[in-house]
């Protein structure tokens, strides 16, 4: 218990340390137009969002089908336009994190990207979410490049 505790401290004394993630945000402008939430035709869109401080020290990789869209650090999210059908998204973290999500034409998907203690690294668990709490949730956010 007591080994428990003080690998625990040290983790988060070394997130606090090691100050805020840094990563490459998108414009205002592009961030809005994000926020719009419309879809192209024959297409649908993927919002992975992190909308909360713990782990703020750490990015934390995004791919869909094996491609990086970016690196999530708190209260940002990710944006890609993809065709319909299924996808998967992995967050990668101490320990990767998937999640398959069959699109359709003409809808926004949502997930949130929750942070978690790991053993030496932050984790992370992929979320579902639906559309009201999804579109909440990234209007608290900031657009990633």
């Amino acid at each position: 218990m007591l080994k428990k505790v003080i690998v625990s401290a040290a983790i988060i004394s070394a997130l606090f340390l090691s100050g805020c993630a840094s990563v490459p945000m998108a414009s205002i402008e592009n961030d809005a137009k994000a926020k719009e939430f419309s879809v192209q035709k024959d297409k649908a869109n993927i919002y992975i969002y992190r909308n909360e401080s713990l782990g703020f020290a750490i990015k934390m990789p995004v791919l869909i089908d094996g491609m990086a869209v970016g690196d999530t650090a708190a209260n940002t999210y990710v944006f890609k336009t993809v065709e319909p059908g299924k996808h998967t998204v992995v967050s990668k973290t101490e320990k990767d994190e998937t999640l398959t999500i069959d699109t359709k034409v003409g809808n926004n998907y949502f997930i949130w990207q929750e942070v978690k203690m790991g053993v030496w690294s932050a984790r992370s668990k992929l979320h579902l979410v639906n559309e009201e709490e999804g579109k909440k949730a990234v209007r608290e956010c900031k657009l990633v490049k």
